[in-house]
């Protein structure tokens, strides 16, 4: 995996952890607490399916150009 990719999914995680502290301490009710934390989970789940449908899509295109590569 190259270093670029790997300072993103840090940087990445940094922010969703970082974004989940600040909502678990700040003062609010704790039903509010609860959907900030669910709403902070949902964006989160849905920001890593999209990455990994990104990176899944730049492998593919890398296996078919060796495939390609291979069969010419």
């Amino acid at each position: 995996m190259k270093n670029v990719t790997k300072i993103g999914i840090a940087l990445g995680a940094g922010i969703a952890i970082g974004g989940l502290l600040g909502v678990l301490f700040a003062p609010a009710k704790g039903v509010d607490t609860r959907n900030k934390i669910a709403e902070s989970g949902k964006k989160l789940k849905d920001q890593f399916n999209e990455k990994l449908k990104l990176g899944k899509e730049r492998l593919e295109e890398k296996m078919n150009g060796k495939l390609a590569e291979e069969t010419a």
